[in-house]
């Protein structure tokens, strides 16, 4: 899995502020820049950003992102007012961007986390809880969480990623639908290979949580449950055709132990697949 074009010995950002706060068009605006990196994250309302001379509409759920030198400010209509989660941080290098840049100086400052909106808002909820407690060490906690958001908008915008490590699948869209038939055909074409949540997570971009989440969703079932209903669908072919021990057909459907794939398949069908294997060869007697 790429690394997102961070050094891991060299992560160490220097967190400025933390901060919450509501603006309308009664508060103080100005066109400013800062000469570090800037995180702003709509968590209601609605108000125009300029930002370089563009100007964009945003609303709940869009993030904003400065990089330094970015001149930026809002404006409102006279009803409307909006509430932000802002950070602000320094001493970030990240591989192929240029220093002290979270996105690229030519991607658009303004997007929407299609994959870990949800993943962002949690972090925000533990900081914001953390800041209100107050609790000692509660610093170094913060800049970790900071760490973790800067994390989470990588994996949603970083545009160098080899193609190697993009084959696993592609998304025409993120919707959940996608995922799960994604993930239903990866698994039924791949049922008989050591088969990693966690690796299949990665390969596609998305937490293992989130994965788990979306296929249980959509199908009823749980990852495991349907590889191992799979899995036994297809012992039971194979014990049809009667051409292999019990230990290659453990074998041939991506269990190494046959002992646990009896268990399973008593588990699952009544009895062990010895069992099942006397049947059929007494009802191929009886039928003749």
């Amino acid at each position: 899995m790429h690394d997102l074009g961070i050094q891991v010995d060299h992560f160490n950002p220097n967190v400025l502020y933390i901060l919450k706060q509501k603006r309308n068009a009664k508060s103080p605006l100005t066109y400013h820049c800062h000469d570090f990196i800037s995180i702003i994250y709509i968590l209601s309302g609605s108000c125009t950003y300029t930002i370089d001379g563009e100007s964009y509409a945003v609303k709940k759920g869009d993030l904003i992102i400065c990089n330094p030198g970015v001149y930026h400010g809002k404006t409102f209509l006279p009803n409307e007012e909006v509430s932000e989660f802002q950070v602000g941080f320094h001493q970030l290098h990240i591989q192929h961007l240029p220093k002290e840049c979270l996105i690229a100086p030519d991607a658009s400052p303004v997007f929407q986390l299609n994959q870990y909106d949800q993943d962002f808002y949690q972090v925000y909820q533990e900081m914001m809880l953390d800041q209100e407690k107050k609790e000692p060490g509660s610093n170094l906690t913060l800049k970790l969480l900071v760490m973790k958001l800067i994390v989470i908008i990588l994996k949603e915008t970083y545009p160098y990623i080899p193609k190697e490590d993009m084959e696993f699948c592609h998304f025409e869209s993120y919707d959940k639908s996608t995922i799960a038939s994604t993930l239903m055909n990866y698994l039924n074409t791949n049922y008989m290979q050591k088969i990693s949540l966690d690796k299949m997570s990665k390969n596609m971009y998305l937490s293992p949580s989130y994965v788990s989440k979306v296929f249980k969703e959509e199908t009823g079932e749980t990852l495991i449950q349907y590889l191992t209903k799979l899995r036994l669908e297809k012992a039971i072919e194979l014990l049809e055709e009667d051409r292999l021990s019990i230990k290659e057909i453990a074998q041939h459907v991506g269990y190494d132990d046959a002992y646990y794939f009896s268990r399973l398949f008593k588990r699952h069908y009544g009895y062990p697949p010895s069992q099942y294997k006397t049947k059929l060869l007494k009802n191929a007697i009886h039928s003749t």
